[in-house]
């Protein structure tokens, strides 16, 4: 089966899934295109390594896997989503180390939000797209244009100051981590321990 090269055409808030978004992905020697719904977090990733001067003050999961791959000379040269079962897409990063590759199984998401960093192209295989793919129309693409405003709107949520919380007291915020902690928002928790330790120091 052959290979089809894809490129990330934008991100769009999903139509069908609340809080989820739409990655959209379109053949570079064609008109179709490949919608896949991703989670919030994945879909600010890929914003963040798309905008490229922003750099959040601390590294995401996916920047932190490209920096431990950068210090083992691992290579992620490229990403094929080579699967769709009961709309489900399955990909793998083809991975190089000391000259011997690697195929690892990866989340459709995941694995585009590691190919911007790694600059890696990312294909899908022909019949993929001919079961998934779909043609924009023009109303469609306008609407896709926006998704620019999005994504920024997406980066703007990491690179916040924690200074959201000056109004809160230490026991607040101590209420608050435990909180987050028993719902596994562990991005908030962080930030939230950020403050914690920045007005402890004082």
């Amino acid at each position: 089966m052959s290979l089809v090269r894809l490129n990330i055409k934008g991100i769009s808030y999903s139509q069908t899934q609340s809080g989820a978004y739409a990655l959209v992905l379109s053949e570079e020697d064609g008109e179709r295109t490949l919608p896949i719904i991703i989670g919030a977090f994945e879909a600010q990733s890929i914003a963040i390594a798309l905008e490229k001067e922003i750099k959040p003050p601390r590294p995401l999961t996916h920047d932190l896997f490209k920096s431990f791959a950068d210090r083992f000379n691992i290579v992620v040269k490229q990403v094929i989503i080579h699967k769709l079962v009961d709309g489900v897409f399955y990909s793998s990063l083809i991975c190089e180390c000391d000259k011997i590759e690697e195929i690892i199984d990866a989340r459709t998401s995941d694995a585009i939000a590691l190919a911007t960093r790694f600059k890696a192209p990312i294909f899908t295989f022909e019949n993929i797209l001919d079961k998934a793919g779909i043609i924009l129309k023009i109303k469609d693409e306008s609407k896709l244009a926006q998704s620019k405003f999005k994504m920024e709107d997406l980066v703007a949520n990491v690179v916040e100051d924690t200074s959201t919380f000056k109004d809160e007291t230490l026991d607040e915020l101590y209420k608050q981590l435990d909180q987050a902690v028993n719902n596994e928002d562990y991005e908030l928790a962080a930030k939230l321990r950020d403050e914690i330790s920045k007005r402890e120091q004082k």
